[in-house]
């Protein structure tokens, strides 16, 4: 019998979204708990800072030129590599409940089986699970949730935010007391949300795992990425007029302009509405009309989301406890990637490779019935990468030959032992409308190092280069700076050395 293993994500949240790593705001004493028992990752990153490239990543422990999930719409192989199988084929029951997004969730053709089985009612597994339960930001579409609402509470399915508008563009709608885009006082009754419903599903499938079995359980939950309309009887949990604003919002519109214009040049034609560089932001917003207000009242739809999620995860080691499996139980929790949430006047994500969505928080709570350390930090930069052979180390067998990462450190001396230098971060995005970006980013050594290719927004000349320590916030780009292009010609070497180019051809893909 080895050790189980729940595996937690929610959808885009920021690093400092918990109080573990100074979130003050949402309160999550749950997940803190996790991190006080457990080895907190300060520099955690994605591969890809949108959804299903690093949810493939997650999966199967290889890079983006590896798996092939370039953007989202780019569907990962239902028999591609992937850890649940490994961990099948040693004996563990598996099981996805939650957001899975390793194919597209808009499918009205019904190409793709995950969409297949929940329209059926079906929890037949795919992508090596053997069983799976899906849901996503709102109650419509092929997911098992959706189907969930459909069938008991039909009535509240518009009380959530439509995404999509009549021209299906992503909608930026207003809504709330400020006229925040995606924000929207959903009356839905708690116990109906995707949250309850994703912890509630995962306490029914551990139901039905026997004793003495072992069993690899990820759970994920769609928020707090946007749209923002959790349930109208939660709102009391944090007042937006009560909030501070995020410490990287310059409130000084001409200084915060200055600082986009030194970055490369898609920052600000997003800012201007000029160009939206990715298609999940809303086609018709322009950021530069953002509000202070608007930002408060955001930030205080994703808290409450963030609360939520937390008192679900007690619940669930709650019942884990009753079971009797609390002291056999690896617990990883993580996100896909972070959200601009007001940082330099933005919200939503894209092609943008700074902190606010590419520092992620992880925190590995092993089994109580281990010896490893407890209440450790480990500053050395880490990777979702690292996940699938993390998940192989606990279940004690060898992770497979086509993971590209390594099981992560359980302190620094660890990390500078087994070689965790640096991280790598990459962004693809050719849209319909003929606009392509292409980023590559390595960190190391306390810099941020950015390289642009040539596409429709850049020549191959532009870049970023931050120095973490003295500019913690990402302001001032070093790119030109001439007493730094020694450092960035050795970062952008060791980048090109490090990094796992793709073979795929690039192509416009819907917005799913």
């Amino acid at each position: 019998m080895g050790r189980r293993i729940l595996f937690i994500t929610t959808d885009q949240m920021r690093y400092d979204a918990i109080g573990a790593n100074g979130g003050r705001v949402a309160r999550t004493p749950v997940i803190d708990r996790l991190a006080a028992e457990g080895i907190s990752y300060d520099r955690a990153q994605p591969t890809n800072v949108v959804c299903m490239p690093s949810r493939a990543t997650m999966v199967t422990g290889q890079n983006v030129g590896t798996h092939g999930v370039w953007m989202n719409g780019v569907p990962l192989p239902s028999d591609s590599a992937s850890v649940a199988r490994v961990l099948g084929e040693a004996g563990y029951r598996t099981a996805l409940i939650g957001k899975s997004h390793f194919e597209p969730l808009l499918d009205p053709f019904l190409r793709f089986d995950e969409n297949i089985h929940a329209m059926r009612g079906e929890t037949i597994g795919s992508h090596g699970f053997e069983h799976m339960e899906l849901a996503t930001h709102g109650a419509v579409g092929f997911n098992h949730y959706a189907r969930y609402i459909q069938q008991n509470h039909p009535e509240v399915i518009g009380g959530f935010f439509q995404v999509l508008d009549r021209e299906l563009e992503v909608s930026g709608l207003p809504g709330g007391d400020t006229g925040a885009p995606q924000i929207k006082v959903n009356p839905i009754d708690p116990e109906w949300y995707h949250t309850d419903w994703v912890a509630r599903q995962t306490m029914a499938w551990l139901d039905s795992i026997g004793t003495d079995e072992d069993w690899f359980c990820w759970m994920s939950f769609p928020d707090p990425h946007h749209p923002w309309d959790p349930p109208a009887s939660e709102m009391h949990r944090v007042n937006w007029r009560d909030l501070d604003l995020p410490e990287n919002y310059i409130e000084d519109r001409a200084q915060r302009e200055a600082v986009i214009d030194a970055k490369p040049r898609h920052w600000r034609k997003w800012y201007d509405g000029e160009v939206v560089s990715n298609y999940e932001a809303p086609a018709r917003w322009v950021p530069a009309t953002l509000t202070p207000d608007q930002i408060r009242e955001v930030n205080a739809y994703a808290h409450v989301e963030n609360e939520l999620i937390d008192e679900a995860i007690g619940r669930v080691l709650a019942h884990l406890e009753a079971k009797g499996w609390g002291d056999d139980v690896d617990i990883v929790f993580t996100t896909d990637h972070g959200e601009f949430q007001g940082d330099f006047g933005f919200l939503f994500k894209g092609p943008y490779h700074v902190d606010a969505l590419a520092r992620l928080p992880l925190i590995w709570r092993p089994a109580r019935s281990c010896t490893t350390n407890r209440d450790e930090r480990v500053t050395r930069p880490v990777g979702l990468l690292d996940l699938a052979p993390t998940f192989c180390a606990i279940a004690g067998i060898t992770p497979a030959e086509w993971m590209e990462g390594k099981p992560l450190p359980i302190s620094d001396a660890d990390a500078e032992a087994r070689g965790f230098e640096r991280s790598l971060v990459e962004w693809d995005s050719c849209q319909p409308d003929g606009t392509d970006v292409h980023l590559r980013s390595i960190l190391r050594d306390d810099m941020l190092c950015t390289m642009y290719r040539p596409g429709t927004m850049h020549d191959g000349t532009e870049g970023e280069l931050y120095d973490l320590v003295a500019d913690p916030l990402q302001r001032v780009n070093l790119w030109d700076d001439p007493a730094r292009q020694g450092v960035k010609a050795d970062l952008l070497a060791d980048l090109f050395d490090n990094l796992v180019e793709s073979t795929m051809e690039l192509r416009p893909q819907a917005p799913v």
